[in-house]
Formats: C-alpha cells, sequence, structure tokens
C-alpha cells in the first residue's frame, strides 16, 4: 500500500477513535503488566472483571506474593488461571530481586519474565514508556490484512511491515487504533464494512462488494 494512503487510513482511524488507548484497566506500570499477562488469550472485558478485586488486595510485587496460590480464587474465571498464577508468582519474585519491584522497559527484561512473550512487551513498552512498538495480536493481524497494509500471517513479519510503513505520528496509536478497528468494527466473522471509515481504502471491502 502506498505511504499516502497508508496515512490517509490512519488518519482516518484516528478521527474515528479519538482517544484511542488499550481497554484494559490499570492504575500504575505494575497493574498494567499484571493486566497484560493475564490477557493472553483471554478478553480485556474478562481481564478487567477480575482485576478490580485482584489488584484490590494486590498491586505490588510484593503484595501479589503475600497472596500466592490464592490469586487463583480472584483469576479462576479467566482461562489458564493456574498456569497465569504461577507466572504472576515467578515474575514478580524476579522483579523483587532483579529490578527493585519495578517494571523494567527494556525489551529483553521483559521477556525474559514469565508470562511475557514478544507480543505482551511491545504494548508493556508502547503503553507504559512511549515506545513506538507495535503489538500484533489476532486483530491487528486481520485488519491489517484485510486493509492491505500486510499480506502474511506471521506475526512477526506483520510487525516488520507495518513499522516500516505506519507514518511516525502513528506509531503510538497504531496498536490500539487497529485493535479497537478490530474489536467494533472490522470483526473476524461479520465485518461492518458498511459503517467502516476506510472501505473505500481496503482491499477486503473491494473484493467482496
Amino acid at each position: 500500500m502506498h505511504r499516502t494512503k497508508v496515512t490517509n487510513v490512519f488518519l482516518r482511524l484516528k478521527k474515528f477513535f479519538p482517544n484511542s488507548r488499550i481497554e484494559l484497566k490499570f492504575k500504575s506500570n505494575f497493574e498494567l503488566f499484571i493486566a497484560v499477562l493475564l490477557s493472553s488469550r483471554t478478553k480485556d472485558a474478562q481481564v478487567n472483571f477480575v482485576t478490580k478485586n485482584l489488584f484490590s488486595k494486590a498491586n505490588n510485587p510484593y503484595n501479589m506474593i503475600k497472596l500466592g496460590e490464592k490469586i487463583k480464587y480472584y483469576i479462576k474465571s479467566i482461562g489458564f488461571f493456574n498456569r497465569k498464577t504461577d507466572f504472576i508468582l515467578k515474575s514478580c519474585n524476579i522483579l523483587l530481586k532483579k529490578f527493585n519491584g519495578k517494571i523494567p522497559s527494556k525489551r529483553k527484561h521483559l521477556e525474559s519474565l514469565p508470562g511475557i512473550g514478544r507480543k505482551s512487551a511491545n504494548v508493556i513498552l508502547n503503553v507504559a514508556f512511549g515506545f513506538e512498538t507495535i503489538a500484533v495480536d489476532t486483530h491487528v493481524l486481520r485488519v491489517s490484512n484485510r486493509i492491505g497494509l500486510s499480506n502474511s500471517n506471521n506475526l512477526r513479519n506483520v510487525e516488520n511491515t507495518l513499522d516500516n510503513i505506519v507514518p511516525k505520528e502513528f506509531k503510538i496509536s497504531c496498536h490500539s487504533l487497529l485493535v479497537l478497528q478490530g474489536r467494533y468494527i472490522c470483526k473476524s466473522k461479520r465485518p461492518n464494512c458498511k459503517i467502516c471509515k476506510i472501505n473505500d481504502l481496503c482491499k477486503f471491502y473491494k473484493n467482496n462488494l
């Protein structure tokens, strides 16, 4: 896709979602870290439901470790809660031992924490520290390929493509804009193309008229 068209795509998305941000609820970098960890293969709304009570009991690594296996009680309604509890406890121990209880701002340190892969690290780097990282999840992958921003099912390839073509002024908001577009407009099974603000620029729409 030509850079002028790419710019137009993001100008329109930004206008349609003027206050674009991730929909996970958090009040600190630590809460963001836990919410992102829990969001793996789980909807944001479900994560927000469980973290409301969890964070009222433990909103720092020390208190989370103190809560221990009782974490399961608070997150049992989401998928893989046993594994995620283990990830949380191991990560909190590492945060206290190696990072003075703070969320690190380097990718290699984030990805060394249990339960945090490249996508999750990109979200944290972007939201907590303002880095121009683009996290590619199922929404970003689907929307990017449908629009014509990318043409790959490989997450890293799509990330690299977006990093190369997205204008600098939209790098920070790229992830949240594409996620919101995918969540509310360009849905997996029933995309709402008729109200889409970028349908005239979209490869998928043109091919399915």
